[in-house]
């Protein structure tokens, strides 16, 4: 049974891990995609959509599609296909089979399990496919917003810096979405988005609330807000732009600091698991085996 229960384990974690690498792209990825074709990546996307796509409408719901709290995480993962939806719910639809079929092929090397005992680890590996799709938007989702947090100061900065050389509010965030492309992808497409529906006839206001909307994160959001309200007002964008950097900076410090202050105890559970046992083997070894040396031919005497 322990046996069992490992290989299912391994057998889910290994899934997970393999489609968090082919949804989550890494930087070196983005890099070479920037450069190169980006389209030539999104092959499989569509082979999979033709392959799952007529399961989708088991899960699929019925409602409006456009204004689902789903499409907007979809949107906030930096996923804008069209097929997007049936690649997500037909998955949902086949990976439960696919996962309980496999893991009846491998109950089937094992006897002496009674009928309980199999539906439990089938449901098991249903569920677990069933929510596999979660857990990579999930994981795509937190990524993505990671990387927009991190390089947004920057961004910030350099648009200061913009403005402060003379160029307009529209001029700027073309000039800092080229110059981001290259560390930051994702932030560098968003900006872009906010430029084109500018160029399109959208308010500035609208745009920049569109571009919170899109990314998710909270601090866009007040960036959109302080821009909207320092044009409605008349107030300087210079001004507002050094503050609103300075708190963003103070921020991904104090969470680069949280993050470091968990270290610790995240290395409690390796250094109790690996590091302690290795330690107390070498230290406690040698005096064990005087130990035994010593008294184990007094105890045969006896």
């Amino acid at each position: 049974m322990f046996v069992l229960a490992a290989l299912v384990c391994l057998a889910v974690t290994t899934a997970i891990a393999g489609l968090y690498l082919l949804l989550v792209p890494t930087r070196l990825d983005r890099r070479l995609d920037a450069i190169g074709n980006p389209a030539a990546a999104t092959d499989w996307s569509a082979t999979v959509a033709q392959a799952v796509g007529p399961f989708a409408r088991v899960l699929a719901p019925a409602g409006d599609w456009e204004s689902s709290p789903l499409r907007l995480r979809f949107i906030n993962a930096g996923i804008r296909r069209n097929d997007a939806r049936l690649i997500y719910f037909g998955l949902k639809t086949v990976l439960p089979l696919v996962f309980a079929g496999a893991t009846w092929l491998l109950l089937r090397a094992f006897t002496g399990m009674d009928e309980m005992t199999v539906l439990m680890n089938l449901g098991i590996a249903a569920l677990a496919g069933c929510y596999l799709p979660n857990v990579a938007l999930w994981l795509r989702l937190r990524e993505r917003k990671r990387e927009i947090f991190e390089h947004f100061p920057d961004a910030a900065d350099l648009m200061l810096v913009c403005v402060e050389a003379g160029l307009g509010l529209d001029a700027a965030l073309t000039r800092v979405a080229d110059e981001m492309g290259m560390s930051s992808r994702a932030l560098a497409e968003e900006l872009h988005l906010t430029n084109l529906e500018m160029r399109a006839g959208a308010s500035r206001a609208q745009s920049l609330r569109n571009l919170a909307l899109r990314t998710g994160i909270e601090e866009v959001g007040t960036f959109a807000t302080m821009l909207a309200q320092s044009d409605k007002f008349g107030t300087s964008i210079g001004e507002s732009l050094r503050v609103f950097s300075e708190d963003l900076r103070h921020k991904r410090q104090v969470r680069a600091e949280e993050h470091a202050a968990k270290v610790p105890t995240k290395m409690l559970i390796p250094l109790a698991l690996f590091i302690f046992p290795a330690i107390i083997m070498v230290v406690l070894g040698p005096a064990m085996i005087i130990i035994v040396r010593t008294i184990m031919p007094v105890l045969s005497a006896h």
